[in-house]
């Protein structure tokens, strides 16, 4: 199922022996844009720690209740490596927390094989792929013709945990009215400039399906998107 991110942020996060915190952002990779970690605020349980979450230790969520239970324990999750939000993830750290846990490490599939062997100031640099979805939220959206609106929000198919779409709001442009675009669509963030450049044209998003944030998205309303861009569907790959 679609759900929207900035819904979700606020969820108790339920080790198996107890609450430990509360879903604060999510960090994701720009290329594939698949959500790597949860980002949880252990503040009111272990004096103010942030701890990053693979969704690999998720269990079966309580959506009605806003639970997201994990596989682990209160121990675990209060001696994992913890993190500053001012200072970016590094690869250093994520071996750290992937040793910790236990967990298969998603940068050695195939897709990496062929990479070079990280140095280690690389290692201890932030990666340039890993980004909060907190960080995007007010990126303002650049069509091939100018400005159309900002980052409000996105749009993440749980289960998978692939961001399918960002929230355009167009406020400034067209009053009210919100979008959804597809990273697919995007063709680069500027992160220096904080703009996400869509390969869209300003006409193309005023006239693209309303997207009404209270109304889940289905799959009707993505055959409508789609078939509106001319561009091939995901499901139709899956």
């Amino acid at each position: 199922m679609l759900r929207s991110i900035k819904e979700l942020r606020g969820y108790t996060i339920r080790a198996t022996d107890g609450d430990v915190g509360k879903v604060r952002t999510f960090y994701f990779d720009d290329r594939f844009w698949t959500v790597r970690y949860l980002v949880a605020d252990t503040g009111n349980w272990l004096v103010d720690r942030l701890v990053l979450l693979s969704p690999l230790a998720l269990g079966e969520p309580d959506w009605d209740g806003k639970v997201f239970p994990v596989t682990l324990t209160t121990e675990q999750v209060e001696n994992s490596p913890h993190i500053s939000m001012d200072e970016p993830v590094s690869r250093q750290m994520e071996e750290e927390l992937h040793n910790y846990y236990g967990w298969a490490p998603y940068w050695n599939p195939a897709a990496y094989a062929s990479a070079p062997p990280m140095r280690e100031e690389e290692r201890r640099k932030g990666d340039p792929h890993l980004r909060s979805t907190r960080e995007i939220t007010g990126y303002h959206i650049q069509a091939t013709d100018g400005q159309i609106g900002h980052v409000e929000d996105f749009v993440v198919e749980d289960g998978v945990w692939i961001i399918r779409y960002i929230v355009a709001d167009t406020k400034n442009w067209l009053p009210g009215r919100k979008a959804l675009v597809s990273p697919l669509w995007t063709r680069e963030i500027d992160w220096a400039g904080r703009q996400v450049h869509v390969d869209l044209t300003q006409e193309e998003i005023r006239q693209s399906p309303e997207f009404d944030p209270s109304t889940p998205v289905n799959r009707e309303y993505e055959v409508r998107l789609y078939d509106y861009y001319g561009r091939p569907r995901y499901w139709s790959r899956l």
